[in-house]
């Protein structure tokens, strides 16, 4: 059974290599014989099209065209494109490729720069904007400033219905100059929603239509029929936070719009000089579209400053899973997300076969990175860096589960790309997002920082109109993803590497995954979930460590036939749900990594690199009392390496645990995960030789540094109630 995984993984990596060596030598090969190469120039003009004499892109593309018969090259001299409008590639452009000239590194970008600022009495700094520009996002010299925001507004008093939402009086919003320029920002488990206020009477606020609507429950198109997660569901707890009114306007580094005036304000963090600074906000929505091209290569372009509208009009930002957005005031019922709208991207291909992007450069984007749609086949994103994106970095594929082949997306490849701070604005993004896909490679990139998911391959909750689907034959290889579904963020229920679907043939394997939703407040936050229906899927050889919590997930009763075997992890979980479903030759609840598991950790992402090492238990051999027991969950179930069972005493004063190390030993630090119901909360650690005191809940984990020599190591709550442990790893 290895020889043959390992063989059909060789295959597979061999294949990739020569894939990416291809691209490599492509562009820089010498230009095949009767080929031609155009120029093009951020000051470029005319026909020409020569070193000397470059054109603009769109004059490039126009004289490629009538090179009939000849392989074109159109090389881009170094500077800024500003484009008020994408460069469009159709059919009559197959066969060209489209790279940096030698040495220079261009930049497609869809920016408006913000000049003619003047200071404020207040050390505010504001600017007119030019007619038909929207500020939603402000860079100051490359760097994001936060739209004006201000504080969480619990239910219980933004109180969020069907048609409105009430506490504008406790909030002073009855009271803000513009208040319907301000948007209300909520997060409902793994949902994000963006709605601008309409109106304000008395203490009700009304928000812009469809927006809420498409937030709220009762549409029938937004999601299985079992889904609680709208505005006005019991899953709602409050708005994270109101933002864009001048009223919020009190940190460094923020901006406010004022539609009205027609003027962006923003308070400049320290050393910045606005009658010096480069400010440019995203105006123009794609960059590059590449419409029903065959065989077009893309390499070495910067893409920048790409607009997405569609949040700052009445349609709003009704989030549904994964940055896809509920959108229209009226539309077919649907419960498996099939009319779902993505985002706008900077750069498009659609129905493209042989499309290559490559060595490219995504930053400071308004929305997403690049989509492959609409039967795109045979087609690559590689090797290119995605940084700073409000929305998701790559979408792949659609959402119709069993389209026409032509619509069918086939054999494409994400491959030694690096994702990083994608998400920032609409947090419910993910990564790497592919829809109904097929015979989909996603190998060796590096994801970091992320607010939700870093890879989600499949889509349609086991709904009837997505029960079968083109989906199989998908590979997640080699990726590297590190601190993903970041706390702060809010979003919940997702994974590292996240699946939908039955999916023959799809395989998950040599991933390395760390600190995905770690430090929790809940359990909550998988390495690798399985949901729903996800079927016929082989999870092997992953490194998984430091999860908030399961390392892997199938819950699902209905999704059936998946494999785990041969994994690495910290911990345990229970048994894979669905019928046939097995989990074998697992390593789990490790606290070193061995050498095997360390090479596959360290060959994983675009470039390699360091894998954290877990840290030696002393408790593994310790042994664990408490001060009572709550039914079966007994002190031993902190020391069982499995962050999912749980210790629980009686509710009582001074409450506690402890473990007995059997020996005075050197303790540098003790990490505590809280129960499911994240019960421990006011607690002291106290040791041999001192004691020190947390305040607030337990996370998953708290850390506590000691420097204490110590047989024992005790949690005590400092009043009444009850002492609950998932688990406690005492680190020498």
């Amino acid at each position: 059974m290895n020889r043959t995984v390992n063989t059909v993984r060789g295959t597979a990596a061999a294949a990739t290599a020569a894939f990416l060596a291809a691209l490599l030598t492509a562009p820089a090969a010498q230009a095949a014989p009767g080929a031609r190469t155009l120029y093009a120039a951020p000051d470029g003009r005319g026909t020409s099209c020569t070193v000397s004499r470059p054109c603009t892109p769109e004059g490039a593309r126009d004289r490629a065209r009538t090179e009939k018969g000849r392989d074109v090259r159109v090389l881009l001299k170094d500077g800024t494109y500003r484009l008020d409008a994408p460069l469009r590639l159709g059919p009559d452009d197959s066969g060209t490729t489209w790279a940096a000239a030698p040495g220079a590194r261009p930049v497609l970008s869809g920016g408006q720069d913000i000049t003619g600022w003047h200071r404020n009495a207040d050390g505010t700094w504001s600017a007119a904007v030019p007619a038909g520009v929207t500020p939603r996002q402000l860079f100051v010299d490359g760097e994001r400033a936060t739209r004006a925001r201000g504080e969480a507004c619990a239910a219980s008093t933004c109180d969020a219905s069907a048609t409105g939402m009430t506490g504008a009086t406790a909030t002073g919003i009855d009271h803000w100059q513009r208040p319907t320029d301000a948007e209300a920002v909520i997060r409902v488990r793994w949902r994000n929603y963006h709605c601008r206020i309409a109106g304000v009477s008395g203490d009700t606020m009304t928000f812009v239509q469809p927006c809420w609507t498409n937030s709220a429950s009762g549409t029938d198109r937004t999601g299985p029929a079992w889904d609680s997660t709208a505005v006005d569901s019991t899953r709602y707890s409050g708005v994270a936070f109101f933002e864009n009114a001048p009223e919020l306007l009190d940190q460094p580094g923020e901006f406010v719009w004022d539609s009205k005036g027609r003027t962006v304000t923003y308070l400049p963090r320290k050393g910045e000089d606005m009658r010096r600074a480069r400010t440019v906000t995203p105006h123009t929505e794609q960059l590059l579209v590449v419409d029903g091209a065959h065989d077009v290569t893309v390499s070495g372009i910067g893409f920048a400053y790409a607009a997405y509208r569609q949040p700052g009009t009445d349609e709003g930002y009704a989030g549904m899973q994964a940055g896809l957005t509920l959108t229209g005031a009226t539309g077919p019922v649907d419960h498996a997300g099939r009319y779902y709208t993505k985002p706008s991207a900077a750069v498009t291909v659609r129905g493209g076969r042989r499309v290559h992007v490559d060595s490219s450069r995504f930053s400071h984007l308004g929305g997403a990175g690049a989509i492959l749609e609409a039967g795109t086949k045979d087609s690559s994103l590689t090797r290119s860096s995605f940084t700073d994106l409000s929305s998701g970095a790559v979408y792949v594929g659609d959402t119709e589960p069993m389209p026409e082949a032509s619509l069918t997306g086939e054999r494409n490849t994400v491959a030694y790309n690096t994702i990083s701070r994608s998400g920032v604005e609409y947090t419910d993004s993910v990564g790497i997002w592919a829809g109904y896909e097929a015979g989909l490679s996603v190998d060796h990139n590096s994801l970091d920082h992320l607010p939700y998911s870093a890879i989600s391959v499949g889509w349609g909750w086991n709904q009837p109109e997505a029960q079968k689907s083109v989906l199989r034959d998908n590979k997640v290889t080699g990726n590297r993803i590190t601190d993903v579904m970041e706390v702060a963020q809010q979003q919940h229920d997702g994974g590292a590497i996240y699946t939908q679907g039955a999916q023959p043939g799809t395989v998950l394997s040599g991933n390395y995954i760390n600190r995905s939703a770690y430090g929790n407040t809940e359990r909550d936050g998988n390495g690798i979930y399985l949901d729903e229906q996800s079927s016929h899927i082989t999870v092997e050889r992953n490194v998984i460590t430091r999860i908030g919590y399961k390392w892997v997930s199938n819950w699902a009763d209905y999704g059936i036939r998946n494999t785990a075997r041969g994994n690495w992890t910290d911990t345990a979980a229970p048994a894979l749900g669905g019928t046939g479903s097995v989990m074998t030759d697992n390593l789990t609840g490790l606290d070193r990594l061995p050498a095997q598991a360390l090479a596959v950790a360290a060959r994983a992402g675009a470039h390699g690199g360091p894998v954290e090492q877990l840290r030696t238990d002393l408790a593994r051999t310790g042994t664990a009392t408490q001060s009572s027991t709550d039914g079966t969950a007994t002190a031993a179930l902190a020391l069982d390496a499995d962050t999912n069972t749980d210790t629980r005493t009686l509710s009582e004063a001074g409450a506690w645990w402890q473990a007995d190390l059997g020996a005075v030993r050197h303790v540098r630090q003790v990490e505590i995960w809280n129960d499911a119901a994240t019960t421990t909360a006011d607690f002291d650690v106290v040791t041999d030789d001192g004691t020190v005191h947390v305040s607030g809940k337990a996370l998953r984990p708290t850390l506590v540094n000691l420097d204490s020599r110590t047989r024992t190591v005790r949690i005590v709550t400092s009043g009444t109630g009850r002492v609950a442990l998932a688990q406690v790893l005492i680190h020498p």
